[in-house]
Parts: structure tokens; sequence; C-alpha cells
């Protein structure tokens, strides 16, 4: 066309940059009035260059909607210790203007973030939950070497000061992480005994085997997709819940085609075919790990789901467990397994007076998610203490402030007031947000408490974005450009 130009790669560059700069101030100020702030943060690494990625979550005050925004994937050099993730995630929490305002940062287990947030962290009682550190990650493991070779005095004694250095927010541990650790790492203590043991391998090398056949050859994956008329989904490391999905799918190709054609498949590929004892464990199994699946399901969730949900999903999966031990008969060992990592992983979350708080402030659960009134109590106890702490406008029209008024007689004022909305909010039979409206102090209280997201998936979101522009044809592309075309890929709302 010979009335056009193309654009150099200079001017493109130009273009881009001055329009993510233009996008995040529409971003900053969109945050300048809102009073609470989550965020979630992780590490992801691609063609050899490592990134840390953050993602900003609130509730708008007036449709109380969620709303997200990708605050920065920027390029991480050297190794991940915990000071230099503390200092990259407070130069993003400042240049956004919203270090005071963050309530909590969602993470996973890896110990480097974990040590960053305990050191420069401002409440370690926050941080409760979670079991033990996850340290299979190369990166951790490197950091927890550097750590052993050689500790300095000074650097103790620096870290026991408090880590005035950087002031990072209250943290929390993704609920889905600590899901998949139970669900992956902990399950395989029900290998203790033998019975379900011999029963499992078997079971599962067969389906290894079919999974393996099915995604190496192309003429089996045909005969699979002729017989069954559904292909098989094959597990992998990084989805959550790959491996029930992968069974679920086993299952229901012999639900709806029959054994028959499952029989075909292992026949036509030589692979050895499921025995009816291996087929019934298959499906407890599934029957055992769904619960799992769907409260996975439920925490990764990010715009109707709140911190309080978090409590009364891992409560109602613990009954799940406790009823279906009445029926198994082969995953009883697996059941055992699962409840003793909920209880090592969820323990001091269910038993966080502010998680409580969260789940008694919305309106869908209420009291009504357990009949544990010491629980409950843990919680109503937390949301009387700190609403006599917020400010409450009454419905009577006294406005005067006589410099005489009585101090005690304001304090015994406010306590009233907020005790009786409460009371009307706890009456109320409404389920949605709304109701909370009519309540200002339990509705500004709510909005603090579940504000943050029990699970970082939205960081995870984030990464899944970022591999689409990190191409391999574009493994050269500048750390700052990259940065700048997946945040404007991401916030299209506000540019």
């Amino acid at each position: 066309m010979p009335n056009y130009t193309v654009m150099s790669r200079t001017t493109v560059r130009a273009k881009i940059k001055k329009t993510t700069e233009e996008m995040k101030a529409k971003v900053r100020r969109a945050m300048q009035n809102i009073e609470y702030i989550a965020t979630t943060t992780d590490c992801w690494t691609a063609f050899r260059q490592s990134f840390i990625g953050v993602t900003a979550h609130w509730i708008e005050p007036d449709s109380l909607e969620r709303c997200s925004v990708a605050l920065a994937c920027k390029r991480l050099k050297g190794s991940h210790i915990f000071d230099v993730l503390a200092g990259a995630l407070n130069d993003i929490h400042t240049e956004y203007n919203i270090c005071k305002k963050i309530v909590r940062t969602t993470i996973d287990n890896a110990s480097n973030f974990i040590k960053a947030f305990r050191v420069y962290g401002c409440d370690e009682e926050s941080s409760v939950g979670g079991g033990e550190e996850d340290v299979s990650d190369s990166e951790n493991a490197e950091d927890l070497e550097e750590e052993i070779e050689g500790v300095e005095i000074q650097g103790v004694m620096d870290e026991e000061d408090g880590g005035s250095e950087y002031q990072l927010p209250k943290h929390h541990r993704c609920a889905c992480h600590l899901l998949n650790l139970i669900s992956t790492v902990d399950a395989t203590k029900a290998n203790s005994n033998q019975v379900y043991k011999k029963m499992s391998r078997a079971a599962f090398a067969k389906c290894t085997a079919l999974w393996n056949k099915s995604a190496r050859s192309t003429s089996a994956a045909e005969v699979i997709e002729r017989e069954c008329k559904l292909q098989l989904i094959r597990p992998n490391d990084t989805r959550w819940n790959s491996l029930f999905l992968s069974v679920e799918r086993l299952l229901r190709i012999i639900q709806d085609s029959g054994e028959g054609a499952i029989r075909a498949v292992c026949i036509a590929l030589k692979v050895p075919m499921f025995s009816p004892a291996e087929l019934a464990f298959l499906t407890e199994y599934v029957a055992t790990m769904s619960p799992i699946a769907k409260a996975l399901n439920i925490m990764q969730t990010e715009v109707n789901v709140h911190m309080g949900w978090l409590v009364p999903t891992i409560t109602l999966l613990t009954v799940k467990l406790d009823r279906l031990l009445t029926s198994s008969k082969f995953c009883e060992p697996l059941i055992f397994a699962l409840q003793e990592g909920i209880q090592q992983r969820f323990g001091p979350m269910l038993l966080d007076p502010e998680l409580i708080a969260a789940a008694i402030l919305l309106p869908k659960f209420r009291t009504s998610w357990t009949s544990n009134e010491d629980l409950l109590k843990l919680g109503m106890n937390y949301i009387k203490t700190h609403l006599e702490q917020e400010p409450v406008q009454s419905n009577q029209s006294e406005q005067q402030e006589e410099e005489d008024e009585d101090y005690f007689d304001i304090m015994k004022d406010n306590v009233q007031e907020t005790s009786k909305q409460l009371d009307v909010y706890l009456a109320s039979t409404a389920t949605t947000m709304v109701v909370l409206k009519s309540v200002p102090a339990v509705y500004r209280l709510s909005l603090k408490v579940n504000t943050p997201l029990p699970a970082s998936a939205a960081c995870e979101r984030l990464f899944s974005s970022a591999g689409q522009i990190f191409t391999p044809k574009r493994g050269r592309l500048g750390s700052e450009n990259f940065e700048n075309q997946l945040l404007l890929k991401l916030n299209k709302k506000y540019w």
C-alpha cells in the first residue's frame, strides 16, 4: 500500500511505553480512594529469565464487585533470596502508592517468600497455617543452601531487629497450593497400608500405561477416539487436580461406552486390562478426591470468592471426608491421610479469629456453616472487638459536639450502635452482599477482612498470559517491553 508507512520498531516501543504509563496512572487513580486492597504474588521463569508477578484486588464500595488488575511482572536478577523479593515487592507497592492499603498478600509455600514476609512483614501472627514450607523448587533449594553455607552475626541481628528496611503487609498462604500438597504429598502416606499400596500401584500402573500410549502415539490416540468417542486426559505436574481429572475421564469413558470399549483399547494398545477390583478402586478413589477437587475449584475462583469462603470450604471438606469413611472399602487409608494433611496444613487457619470472622461477615454464610459454638465464639469476639473501633454515624440527627461532652458516653453509644448493627445483620435472611450497606460498621469490617483472596491463582493466570507473549520467537524480548505488553493485555479496562 503506497499511502501507508510501517512504524519502526523504536516508534512502536515508544508508543507502548507511553500507553503503559497512562494505563498505570489510571490504575493509581482507580485505587486512590480504595481503603482496602489485597495482592497476590509469585515468581515465574522462562528462557533462563526470572520474573516476579503481582496482582491487586479490591471490592468496589458501591457495586460490591471484585476488581482486579495486574501491577507488575518485573525481571529478577541473581538469587531469589528473601531480601531481594522483599525489595521488589516494596518497590511495586510504592510505585502504586498502596503500601498502607494492603490488608494481605497471598503467596505460595515457597521458603523464600515465607522468610521475606516473616522478616519484613508487619504482623507475624497473620501468617498462620500452611504446615511445612515447600522447598521443592530449585530456586528455593538454592536459597536454602546459600543460607546454610554461612551466617553473619550482624545479619542475624538485623533480622531480629524486625526488618525495618522494607515494610511488607500481612501474608496468607495459598489455599490451592496447600490443597495440592495434601492431595499429592500427604496422600502418599496412605501407602503405609500394604493392601491400599498394592491396589493403588496396580491400578495406576495400568492407567499410566494408557496415558503414555495415548500421548506418544498418534495411532494410539486414534484408536482411543474411535472406540471411546473421547480422548484420555494425561496428568501433569503443574495442574493441581490433573490426576483426579484424568482418572475421572477414564471412568466416564467406561460408564458411557461400557467396559467393552476400554477392553478393545487395551487389546489394541497391548496394555493389561483393568480387573473389576481395580475399577472399583478407581471409582472409590474419584469419589474420595472429588471433594478436594471441588474445594480447589472454589478457592481458585477470583471474581465471586472472598477470604470468608476459606474456613467454611475446608470445614465442609472435612465433613465430607468423614462421611466417606462409612462406605469406604479400599480408600480408608487415603481418607485418613487426607484428613491428617488438612489438619496439619489448615489447622491453625481454621482457628484464626480473623478468618472465622470473615466467614461470619459474608451474608452467604453468617453462622450456618458450622455447629461448633467455640469456633463461632472466636469469630464473634473478633467482630465485636473490631466493630467498637469503627466510626459509627448514628441515624439520630444529633450532631452536637460540645467540648464538655463525656468521653465515656461517646464510647458507650458507639458500642451500643455497632452491637445493634451486628444484631440486625445476623437476623437478616438476605444472602447478597447488598444487605451490608444497611449496616455501615459491619459493612466496613466485612470489606476489610474479605478483600483478600484465599489463593494466588490470579498470579498464576498472569503468568499464563505472560507465556502467550514470551514465546520462543520472542525469547530476546526486552524485560521492560515484555512487561509493558503484558500489563496492557491484562488491564485493557484502564487504557
